[in-house]
Parts: structure tokens; sequence; C-alpha cells
């Protein structure tokens, strides 16, 4: 699972059958405190994201099978949208 931010659409009048009626939002991947983590990509959302959400995202086989029936041809699903993140942050000490 990882952290990102919904910065875009993607919008597919003609895709697979399997496919109609998903929304695909391109999703930048973030680490806790919003720095960038690695390449915006697709993700496939079915509980209602929007451009600027922070979501959790699942991606590989378990995005596929997201239906109980069938594997989807879709390698991310937003599973979550954030609230709220805390992190504690530690202090390490490198003297030997």
């Amino acid at each position: 699972m990882e952290m990102g931010t919904v910065i875009g659409n993607v919008w597919a009048t003609r895709k697979e059958d399997d496919l109609r009626g998903l929304k695909f939002l391109i999703v930048e991947p973030e680490m806790p405190g919003r720095t960038p983590a690695g390449a915006p990509f697709v993700a496939v959302d079915r509980i209602g994201a929007g451009f600027g959400d922070q979501v959790l995202v699942t991606r590989g086989s378990a995005a596929s099978n997201m239906s109980n029936d069938f594997k989807l041809p879709i390698d991310a699903l937003i599973i979550g949208i954030i609230d709220s993140i805390d992190v504690e942050k530690k202090e390490v000490n490198d003297r030997g």
C-alpha cells in the first residue's frame, strides 16, 4: 500500500467492457510529509476521490482482485481517502 495525491483525471470513453463505469485518476506517490516519491500513475477509483485528495492506493495483484468474480486488467486501485496522518519523529544519534 502507498500514499499519494490525486493530480488529475483520465477520460476514456472506449475501454474494456469490464472497466465500464470505473473512474481513472492520476496519482502522484508521496511520503507522509507530502514529498514526492516516484512517477505519477493511473489508478482506478470506486470510492469517490477527487483532485487534491490524499489517497491510499494498492498496486499489483491486490488491485486486480477488487471483484470477487474475476480479475480486472488494472494494476492500481484507490482504497481510501486520507483524513489525517500522524508521524512521530525520532532523532537518531550516530555518534559511535
